[in-house]
């Protein structure tokens, strides 16, 4: 009886959820349609509101991202902010005499240095209208400050904190786990500075792994404090001492030292704003989102035939035809139908990538290369496009990166594990092969490796270092043994890359498509299109409602392990020779 009442009640949980699921659907759907039909106005007197307290700041959403957040609670999908989205609306608020300023919440967001500085650049040129930003959030992370220190005033909740004392990064090493469960990676790499492999061979960072991230750091910290200092009047000087010293301990700190301009309470903030919009203290704020003011925006230049491809590879590189990645099937055909589209005049790859496959960067390098035969390709590099993310850069007419990107780490690694221990000692399980060559049996993870085997893996090794060099040498217009001088997989900022010659100039996007417009002689008289088209946003929530609800359920049973579980996922990508980054650098 016991076990028919278990049945039952699984049963009618079933019922109840699939019911709500329906009726959710339908909500959703309505609530879609009505969006969809309703004609957005921007009222008189209006605030451009950014949340993007707790937001990932991707390169683009969908043009009907819907900024509800019960979605992102009930299915499971990411909030996520698109970088050329909010730029957009920035530009528009700029220009749009019914919006009087913007109110910004950035205590949380999830974003890279150099995805930051091109925010703060875009908040900078607003700016120049004479209208107002006002920042306002209980808590401060240092990129989240480091995005509201553009504001003319900065808030911040009496109880509240900023974590404002310098950058760090963490590595993950997997070494002492594999000794445990009885796996022996086998590494073949050039370079001294190809730290990608070190997470499983070493038990912490190499000196010169320390070396490259000690220099990066520093320069991404003394990129940030300059913003701040500018931005805040506050002596460079004095703002590095705080900065080292973690003097700002409490919330009052931040006030002495001129961080922000005073502490509030959120209907203080409130009371501010009615009374910069001149509105009486019952009066409602009209407030409009960055999504909603996007749909009021009319497309530039519709009708021009001078047309520039922004194509946007974020992720890491892959072979085949993935969503989510830089798949090289993919990729390859997007290069390719803008190379071919006769109204396309030029090609602007966004790059924000820790690298990859060698083969999957190759295959994308090549549609590189024969894009530019034919017209103007240019390359704007984001928050990180190092390793494969330089290799397939490397063959367009001009690089353009922020001093704060982190790129190069030109070298190349190939990484096997060996399970002999794991399977004979630990699990008592043991193998047996027939061949019919001497090499059949090539790379058998069960047992170890010969020493033909390992000459033959390190040999293909060096030659993939020696394509690479060669590519970015071609690329770039360079001597090989130069290229070899900054290369050895060492990673740089933009700021020590321009000094290498591996970047050309400094700037973000929009830099780059006004480099491009410039070069086809276009003027004013052109329009940016992006590539991949993305999908409809709901289109989008459905396919990746499964896989969300899963890592949602992970998280929250893994815990502070979810991470481990994430680069352990990674692994699967690991496969054949590897031009990439470390798993991972967690900067915080």
């Amino acid at each position: 009886m016991r076990f028919l009442g278990n049945v039952l009640a699984v049963i009618v949980g079933l019922i109840i959820f699939s019911v709500l699921s329906i009726l959710v659907s339908f909500g959703i759907i309505g609530m879609i349609a009505a969006s969809g039909n309703e004609e957005v106005t921007v009222k008189e007197n209006t605030i451009l509101h950014l949340n993007l307290n707790g937001r990932t700041i991707v390169e683009r959403t969908s043009e009907d991202d819907l900024d509800i957040p019960i979605f992102g609670s009930v299915f499971g999908q990411p909030n996520t902010a698109g970088l050329v989205n909010l730029k957009k609306a920035i530009e528009e608020a700029k220009t749009n005499p019914s919006i009087k300023g913007i109110y910004l919440n950035t205590g949380f967001v999830l974003a890279g240095q150099a995805n930051l500085l091109e925010l703060r650049e875009a908040f900078e040129d607003f700016k120049t209208s004479g209208k107002f930003i006002l920042a306002y959030d209980e808590v401060y992370t240092e990129g989240g400050y480091y995005l509201a220190s553009v504001a003319d005033e900065i808030y911040l909740n009496p109880m509240g904190g900023i974590d404002f004392n310098g950058y760090s990064s963490d590595v993950l090493f997997f070494t002492g786990l594999f000794e445990k469960v009885g796996i022996k990676p086998e590494v073949f790499r050039v370079g001294e500075f190809k730290s990608a492999v070190e997470p499983f061979i070493l038990k912490k960072m190499s000196d010169e792994n320390r070396l490259q991230t000690q220099a990066f750091l520093s320069d991404i910290n003394a990129n940030a404090l300059k913003g701040i200092a500018d931005s805040r009047g506050i002596n460079l000087d004095s703002l590095t001492k705080t900065n080292n010293l973690m003097l700002v301990r409490e919330p009052e700190d931040a006030v002495t030292y001129n961080l922000i301009t005073d502490l509030a309470y959120e209907d203080e903030i409130h009371a501010k704003l009615r009374e910069k919009l001149g509105l009486s203290e019952d009066d409602n704020i009209s407030t409009i989102n960055a999504t909603k003011l996007n749909t009021t925006v009319k497309s530039k230049n519709i009708t021009s035939r001078n047309r520039i491809a922004v194509i946007l590879a974020e992720g890491e590189i892959v072979s085949g035809d993935a969503e989510g990645v830089i798949s090289s099937d993919k990729f390859a055909k997007e290069i390719r139908k803008a190379r071919k589209d006769d109204n396309i005049k030029a090609i602007v790859l966004r790059v924000n990538s820790p690298g990859g496959s060698v083969l999957a960067s190759e295959v994308i390098w090549r549609e590189m290369v024969e894009a530019k035969r034919v017209k103007p390709v240019y390359v704007s590099m984001g928050e990180v496009a190092a390793s494969g993310g330089y290799y397939i850069s490397a063959p367009a007419d001009t690089i353009v990166a922020q001093p704060n990107t982190i790129t190069g780490s030109i070298g190349i690694f190939g990484l096997w594990f060996n399970t002999k221990e794991l399977l004979n000692d630990k699990l008592g399980i043991t193998t047996d092969v027939v061949e019919t060559g001497e090499l059949s049996d090539f790379m058998n993870p069960t047992r170890d490796l010969t020493e033909v085997e390992r000459k033959i893996v390190q040999t293909s090794v060096e030659k993939g270092y020696e394509t690479f060099i060669s590519k970015v040498a071609e690329g770039r217009g360079m001597n090989p043994e130069d290229v070899k001088a900054v290369a050895s997989g060492r990673v740089w900022t933009g700021n020590q890359a321009i000094e290498r010659g591996l970047v050309d100039v400094l700037g973000g996007l929009d830099d780059t498509i006004e480099l491009a417009a410039q070069r086809i002689n276009a003027g004013d008289d052109y329009r940016v299109v992006y590539y991949p088209q993305k999908k409809p946003w709901f289109e989008q929530l459905m396919s990746d409602f499964g896989e969300n609800v899963k890592l949602k359920m992970l998280k929250s049973e893994l815990g502070e392990n979810f991470t481990l579980y994430q680069q352990a996922q990674k692994l699967k990508n690991y496969q054949g020779i590897q031009v990439r980054m470390p798993l991972e650098y967690i900067i915080k």
